[in-house]
């Protein structure tokens, strides 16, 4: 099989890396081989970091990617071609600048991607569902491969990002940045897809089931119910960001009761300044002091004369944006 088949007829279905041990798990549940392939190393210029992972189904059916071109198409039949006897094995790419764009290593470089089976005695299913079910807790997932004996163990959490040392490739996948947007309206419409292709993992929350629908908000995850009573089942961490936009109190104030008290790195309400300041004084009435209170971004968004929908979508995810790298301490360019 050449790689030109394998990218021409593999199917492919786009999925975030810390979905991948969910959908993997659902797979091999439904009877499916599998074989995973890890970014381990690079060198020069590589279109995806080390840790990025894709997923192999023994029908040529491919999620995620560890690079692009002839490389992902190498990467895929060594994948289909290892899947009826499982095992493990390393794949070494170097490239030259001239060569580069043809195999999609966009300024020459070079890239080695570790294949290994979901199978016992390597990534078994125990590990692989361990692993699927801290992600769905929204925990980071460490994970060892050894590349002497392909196997694939759950690791201590000592690493901060993945890593190879010797024979051993730690792998670090933390969830993603999630954003829960209160109010299936118009600014949501943007707001939503937005930062989905920015990598947040995005719900929508909205009892008004005429606001809340497949159609308005194709792709995105929908809660057509009251905002306390979804917010009480999902993980709240200081990666969550949530923002209010349906300038109802009795929606709006009930996703606050909640958000307030959990770490969130962005807090955010829509509305004029007026509007504000009535939101603080009912919060205050409700036993929230100013300094929880003062976590609030209010009115939602950067002031960047927003008028439309789609722009005031943009102000908000720009300031969300800039809360979630201060709170990273990644330092930004003033000005």
């Amino acid at each position: 099989m050449t790689s030109s088949h394998a990218v021409t007829d593999a199917a492919t279905t786009a999925v975030a890396d810390d979905a991948l041990f969910s959908l993997a798990d659902a797979w091999q549940v439904a009877g499916h081989r599998l074989v995973f392939a890890i970014v381990i190393r690079t060198w020069g210029s590589s279109p995806r970091q080390i840790g990025s992972l894709m997923l192999v189904r023994d029908d040529q059916m491919i999620a995620g990617s560890v690079s692009g071109g002839c490389v992902e198409g190498a990467v895929v039949d060594a994948a289909l071609e290892m899947m009826a006897d499982a095992g493990s094995q390393r794949l070494d790419f170097g490239v030259a600048d001239a060569d580069a764009w043809e195999v999609g290593l966009s300024c020459g470089g070079e890239i080695s991607v570790w294949l290994v089976s979901a199978a016992d005695g390597y990534f078994d299913p125990k590990t692989l569902h361990h692993a699927a079910s801290a992600m769905a807790r929204r925990e980071t997932v460490m994970l060892d491969f050894d590349l002497a004996t392909g196997r694939v163990q759950m690791a201590a959490p000592v690493a901060s990002t993945s890593c190879l040392e010797g024979t051993v490739f730690t792998l670090v996948q933390p969830p993603r940045p999630q954003l829960i947007i209160i109010g299936a309206v118009h600014i949501s419409q943007h707001l939503a897809p937005m930062a989905a292709q920015l990598g947040f993992d995005v719900t929508v929350i909205d009892p008004r089931r005429l606001f809340a629908t497949e159609n308005r908000f194709p792709e995105v995850t929908m809660q057509d119910c009251w905002p306390d009573e979804a917010l009480a089942q999902m993980v709240l961490d200081e990666d969550t960001a949530l923002v209010t936009l349906t300038h109802d109190p009795k929606i709006d104030d009930a996703a606050l009761h909640l958000g307030l008290a959990k770490p969130l790195f962005y807090v955010a309400c829509l509305g004029s300044r007026k509007t504000h300041a009535a939101r603080l004084q009912r919060l205050a009435a409700a036993g929230f002091d100013a300094a929880i209170t003062g976590r609030i971004h209010g009115p939602a968004g950067l002031d960047i004369g927003a008028k439309t929908p789609a722009e005031i979508a943009v102000s908000v995810l720009a300031e969300l944006i800039a809360s979630y790298r201060q709170r990273q301490g990644i330092a930004h360019a003033a000005g």
